[in-house]
């Protein structure tokens, strides 16, 4: 049989683990052509189920850097889940790629998938977590600030979002002090923080919420924001605007955090809401080195699960000569 790692959510990864690839992406960053595990090529398949710019192109780009064939499954056309039931999907995939990267909706279905494809799957965004988002994000800031471990990061604004638990757990899984900043209703659920709050303890970091979004930011080495309306919330826009004005990332917010802070934005982008136009362009912005690093840290993560993936089972062409044909 074969054991198989996946990438569904942060703490799929342990914090040595974390550690191995967020090492691995700097070296492939340092010298992107120099990996080729996916030689042959060997075919990924990528699923968009959701609004891709960057997603698509740095998968796209890094599994050709790493000797690989990016192979575009249009979701709608397949009808996963609709069409065709998850598990008879993830079977047909699991002998025709390597490798199963799906940006969806339903992290249940994102689970199915795995624990029938045979083969590592990685999640590329669900409603639920951005895990490959958060390695870019760790990548950017131990190139910026030199460590991890011990720095202190504030995500502010929407916070009951998908990268609000991936903050949470991934900054736990770093050993970082993880403060989640919304209005009352807009933090993650309690049951995530009691996971980063368990991930934290044995790393020396530590997880808490707020509800001022200067208590939030004072003296924070990172700063961090999202769009305030996540994909299928578009129907809320004028009413979250209202909410969520206070928390805007202006240069007046952002004064109470350290000096040297850096900013993120995952990205899109909405000018002068979330984040003020001259915080995303200014210099203490990491946001374009953060989405050139998606690119490094997803073929970090590709190579780690492909290497520690240990498969004795037979391929379909050795199981089809094994069969005895009758006379």
């Amino acid at each position: 049989m074969a054991e198989v790692r996946h990438f569904l959510r942060d703490d799929d990864l342990s914090p040595a683990e974390q550690a191995e690839v967020l090492a691995l992406a700097a070296e492939m960053k340092a010298d992107p052509y120099g990996a080729k595990p996916l030689a042959g090529p060997q075919s990924v398949a990528m699923i968009f189920d959701k609004p891709t710019l960057r997603t698509q192109t740095s998968f796209g780009a890094g599994i050709a850097e790493l000797g690989g064939n990016p192979m575009l499954v249009e979701g709608k056309l397949a009808g996963i889940g609709v069409r065709e039931s998850v598990e008879d999907v993830a079977r047909v995939l699991g002998r025709q790629v390597s490798v199963v990267v799906w940006r969806t909706f339903l992290q249940s279905h994102l689970e199915r998938m795995a624990e029938n494809a045979g083969i590592p799957v990685v999640n590329a965004l669900t409603d639920d977590f951005h895990p490959c988002q958060l390695i870019a994000d760790l990548l950017t800031v131990q190139e910026r600030l030199g460590r991890l471990a011990g720095v202190t990061v504030a995500f502010i604004g929407d916070a009951a979002c998908n990268m609000g638990n991936s903050w949470l757990l991934a900054g736990a899984t770093a050993g970082m002090h993880v403060r989640m900043g919304g209005p009352e209703g807009y933090l993650p659920e309690d049951a995530m923080f009691a996971r980063a709050a368990e991930i934290a303890a044995t790393t020396g970091g530590s997880v808490s919420g707020h509800h001022d979004p200067v208590e939030a930011v004072t003296g924070a080495d990172v700063v961090v924001t999202d769009t305030w309306v996540s994909m299928g919330k578009e129907d809320e826009a004028a009413a979250r605007a209202a909410i969520f004005a206070p928390w805007s990332l202006t240069e007046d917010l952002l004064a109470h955090a350290d000096d040297a802070a850096i900013v993120l934005h995952c990205l899109p982008a909405y000018r002068d809401k979330e984040i003020a136009t001259s915080v995303l362009e200014g210099p203490r912005s990491a946001v374009w080195e953060e989405a050139e690093n998606r690119r490094h840290a997803q073929k970090a993560v590709l190579a780690w699960l492909l290497a520690h993936r240990t498969d004795t089972t037979p391929s379909s062409a050795q199981a089809a000569a094994a069969v005895p044909v009758e006379a």
